[in-house]
Order: C-alpha cells, then structure tokens, then sequence
C-alpha cells in the first residue's frame, strides 16, 4: 500500500483477514457463485501485503515486484469480470452474460496483452516519496487503460446487483481521484483504494441470502 511498508502490511493484513470471513460465509451458505467476489478482498489484502515487501526490497527488479504486476494488471482485468459474471443468480445468467459480454472480452484481451508484456519486458518499481511508480514499456497504453477500466469498473457497474454497482462507483470514483492526485503512480494508488473499497464486500456477502437479487433476476 502506498505511504509505507508497515501501512501496507496492517491494512493488507486486515483486508485480507476480512476476505477470509467473506469466503467462509460464502462456503457455509453454499453459494459457489459468490465464492470469487466474496475472495477478492483476501486476493487484495495479499496483494497489498506483496507491496509492502517492495518497500522493502527498496523497489527495482525482481521476483516481488514481477508479482505485484501480475495480481494487479492481468490477473485482475480477468478476475473482476468473471466474479461478477459468477455472482450472478442461475435464472438471470444468460442475460448477465449478454449484459457482460464487452467487459468479459475487454478483460480477456486485456489480461492477455498484458500477461504477454509482462513475460517478455522487465518491470520495475520506483519508490517515490510515500508512493510507489511502476515503470514498464506497455504497447497501446491507452487502449489497454480503457480495456482494464472496462473490464473492471465496468463490469461492476453492469453487474444488475446493486451492492456490485456501488462497488463499482466507489472503485470508479477512486480512479478519478488517483489519476488526478497521483498520476505517474496510478496503479498501484488506486489499487490501495481498491482494496480498502473491497471491503463492501463483506456486508454483499451477509446480506445475498436476504436480498431477492440471491434468488431471482436482478434489474
């Protein structure tokens, strides 16, 4: 997380613990479809965690940083999608599907341009004052930027589930915020925010099994 190792170690720590609560719930109300969203905050609370060991390596090269890429940009442009896809109820799936088509395959394109990159071009982490620049030579940049925030963002938003749409507003709001704050450290700024936003997620899980959209097609 941005500001320092400690930051993000305790508030990955806690993310992550959050994320494990959310994945138990899931599992003892028997609802394999929620399983994927309901782990994103533990995937983001870890991922934070992996942050902080890149303050400690002092940033540049390596195994740590090449992971933090992974888990931010082509893991996630295909995971939040499909979590969305996942969590919609068995009677509502084709629609959903048709309703996600464009974020699915913005994600899918995306994830593979951007896995390809990073298995082909160094990355390398900079530390800037209290944030962290991630430098790599990325083909299409722009492109990739609008396929990743409609891959993810976007789904969100198109998700027909309304504590899924308030996610996505809040994880859009913060783009905003970290493009205009932090711009040379978006990624991994608004990945800080990301995580700490994913924490709704504990009140969607609690609340699927007194909510229509649990049983029903949600609108």
């Amino acid at each position: 997380m941005c500001w320092s190792a400690e930051t993000g170690l305790v508030a990955g720590a806690g993310i992550a613990a959050v994320g494990v609560a959310c994945v138990a719930r899931a599992v003892r109300a028997g609802r394999g479809g929620d399983l994927p969203p309901a782990a994103l905050p533990l995937l983001l609370g870890v991922h934070q965690m992996i942050e902080a060991a890149v303050w400690v390596s002092g940033g540049g090269t390596g195994p740590v940083v090449l992971l933090w890429a992974v888990v931010a940009l082509p893991l996630l442009a295909l995971w939040v999608p499909v979590c969305v896809l996942c969590a919609a109820p068995e009677g509502a799936r084709r629609d959903a599907l048709r309703r996600l088509t464009l974020p699915l395959v913005a994600g899918a394109v995306t994830a593979a341009v951007l896995g390809h990159t990073l298995a082909t071009r160094p990355v390398r982490a900079e530390i800037r004052g209290r944030t962290i620049g991630y430098v790599m030579d990325l083909p299409y940049a722009p492109l990739l930027v609008v396929g990743y925030l409609t891959a993810t963002v976007g789904s969100l938003l198109l998700s027909g589930d309304r504590g899924l749409r308030v996610l996505g507003a809040l994880a859009g709001a913060s783009a905003l915020v970290c493009w205009a704050l932090w711009r040379l450290e978006f990624v991994s700024t608004w990945c800080a925010f990301a995580a700490v936003c994913s924490l709704l997620l504990f009140g969607w899980v609690r609340g699927r099994g007194r909510r229509p959209e649990a049983t029903a097609p949600a609108g």
